[in-house]
Formats: structure tokens, sequence, C-alpha cells
């Protein structure tokens, strides 16, 4: 995907984000991830504890990075909550290029759940 072609689908996310959250302004990343991340749980509560926002994302980036094949999703604990398992080594990346491969599985994910 050309950076162009990211920054038009990405910028689509977060309205749409925006539009179902019913908020003023864009969400960023980390407020994508926790959306996604409770997506996947299945569930949601008023008030998530600081640890509880952590584990949502991070099931938020294991999920985004399973598209690539890098984590795999292994079940869900007592609890409900999604586990994953590292599958393949992450390559060497600075932060801009961690973020490009979340924002554009984000978008992926966001598109094949509006389907």
């Amino acid at each position: 995907m050309e950076d162009w072609e990211l920054d038009f689908e990405w910028l689509r996310t977060q309205h749409m984000v925006k539009d179902a959250m019913r908020r003023e302004t864009l969400p960023d990343l980390n407020t994508v991830l926790f959306l996604i991340g409770i997506q996947e749980l299945g569930r949601w509560k008023k008030d998530f504890s600081k640890e509880e926002k952590q584990d949502l994302m991070h099931i938020a980036v294991c999920r985004l990075l399973s598209y690539d094949g890098y984590f795999e999703f292994v079940g869900r604990d007592e609890d409900g909550w999604p586990h994953y398992r590292q599958a393949l080594e992450m390559p060497e990346q600075n932060t801009q290029q961690q973020e490009k491969m979340l924002k554009i599985n984000a978008v992926r994910y966001f598109k094949e759940n509006d389907e």
C-alpha cells in the first residue's frame, strides 16, 4: 500500500471510529487499538482498569499482527480473554514502521468487520 493510500484509508477508518463512538475528534492509533481490543474481547464495561486497558491494546496488536503471521490465536482463558502466541519473529523496525504496519492492518480489520 502506497503512503497516500494508507493516509486516505487510515483517515477513513478514523472517521468511522469517531462516528461510531460519537466523538468530536478523530481517534489516534492507541484509541483505535483499544477499541479493537474491546471488540476482540467481546464485551464492554464502563471502567476498565489501567492493566485491563493495556491488555486490551496488547490483544489488538496481536490480532492485527496475526494478519502477517506473527501471532496465532490460541484460545480464550476462563474469563473469556483471548490469548495469542508469537508464531514468527518480528523484523527490526523503527516506531514509524511499526505504526504503519498497525495502521495498514487496522484498516484491513475494520474493512473486514464492515462487510
